[in-house]
């Protein structure tokens, strides 16, 4: 018994862990063989998995981490201002390939806000619709994904195949799965086939099914609880400082939501409020998304008990290939399933963008974030901490 508690109290020896400099960062020599170093990644279906980590680690604990990107495409910012606008559809929403229609949204709505486009009442309904499915099928797989790095894959799997019912509804809606190119400037693509609405909800109707057996598995799982409560910590004091946003920092106690800071189409007119947890680590990021979840599919409901049966879905804009945009600037966001994702474009007067900026959260989550946080973390929770930010590589490398 008393080697069990001594077990259950054994504290690691940091009696190697590096000195401080003056400049405030660890004074490493590898000669000294103290530390070894080790690469993370890159690995492709993580979800975060498109970058790599240099970890140095002392036994089994890391000391220092250095996020690295440049495994993807990039440049997108710049091939943009070589684009015209419509032309730069099919590049934005390569820009997080998981949850593209919140790019369209975005450079849609910069450009009516550049040229003054009213957007028809219809195809407001039709976006929101949209961007919560795109967000319903993230969650999908970022809330058992959560537990998948720590080696519980069944439900991943489960998630994918819930996930596959709202791409079929995709598919159903724009003709493509992944990414669908269905909000344009001044409106909408289509109009909801007959039936959408009731196959939809035949969908939700198995995913709340679907989010029981999710908290059998994993909520109420002790191994779960142990390897996720206390990890990842991240102080409150870092959220403003950091710039941290969505989920992260609403596990924090943070009220932070797009949709409800800064309203947008109509989600005035939808009744939901902030998820919010406060002990800010990976449990509690796990118990917001899991909220979210069930918040999403109670707002696709609203959206579609709410939104009329027909209605113009398009404003008549210029021929798009001969489309110059007056000269302005302008800054337009949206609420991702990562939180605050924005624009701002810069219009010159001609039929190419000056400039297209993106601020999405995984540059600030992914980098300055998870190399403080992985500092003193065990190796085999490094995968764990870096999913539950939520990161999406391509949104760094654009």
């Amino acid at each position: 018994m008393k080697n069990k508690l001594n077990i259950l109290n054994w504290k690691p020896d940091r009696s190697s862990f590096p000195d401080m400099g003056e400049d405030g960062k660890p004074v490493i020599s590898l000669d000294s063989e103290k530390f070894i170093k080790v690469w993370q990644g890159p690995n492709h279906p993580g979800i975060t998995g498109n970058m790599s980590l240099e970890l140095t680690i002392s036994g089994d604990e890391v000391v220092e981490s250095k996020t690295h990107v440049g495994y993807l495409h990039r440049g997108f910012e710049k091939l943009f201002e070589r684009r015209r606008y419509i032309q730069c559809f099919p590049t934005c929403i390569r820009m997080c390939v998981p949850e593209p229609d919140t790019n369209e949204y975005n450079l849609a709505r910069g450009v009516e806000e550049l040229d003054g486009i009213e957007v028809p009442e219809m195809a407001n309904w039709l976006r929101m619709i949209v961007l919560e499915m795109a967000r319903l099928q993230v969650l999908l797989r970022m809330v058992p994904g959560q537990a998948g790095t720590m080696g519980l894959g069944l439900g991943v799997q489960w998630g994918m195949y819930y996930r596959e019912l709202i791409l079929d509804r995709m598919e159903e809606l724009t003709g493509a799965r992944i990414y669908h190119m269905y909000i344009l400037p001044g409106g909408v693509r289509g109009l909801l086939p007959d039936g959408f609405k009731q196959r939809l909800e035949e969908n939700l109707v198995k995913i709340e099914g679907f989010l029981k057996d999710i908290d059998k598995l994993i909520l109420h799982n002790a191994v779960f609880k142990k390897r996720a409560i206390g990890i990842g910590h991240i102080p409150k004091d870092w959220v403003d400082q950091y710039g941290i946003v969505g989920p992260v920092a609403r596990a924090a106690g943070y009220q932070r939501d797009v949709r409800k800071d800064y309203p947008y189409l109509y989600y005035d007119q939808i009744d939901f409020d902030y998820n919010i947890e406060h002990d800010s680590d990976m449990f509690a990021r796990f118990l917001v998304r899991r909220k979210d979840l069930e918040t999403t599919l109670d707002i696709l409901r609203q959206i579609m008990a709410k939104m009329p049966d027909k209605g113009e879905i398009r404003a008549e804009t210029p021929n798009v290939l001969h489309w110059k945009i007056p000269k302005g600037e302008t800054y337009v966001r949206c609420e991702s399933s990562r939180g605050e994702y924005g624009f701002y474009m810069v219009a010159d007067g001609s039929e190419f963008p000056r400039r297209i900026n993106l601020r999405g959260p995984s540059y600030t989550h992914a980098i300055a974030v998870l190399e403080k946080l992985l500092v003193n973390a065990n190796i085999s929770d490094v995968s764990a901490i870096m999913l539950s930010l939520a990161t999406c590589p391509p949104e760094i490398e654009r």
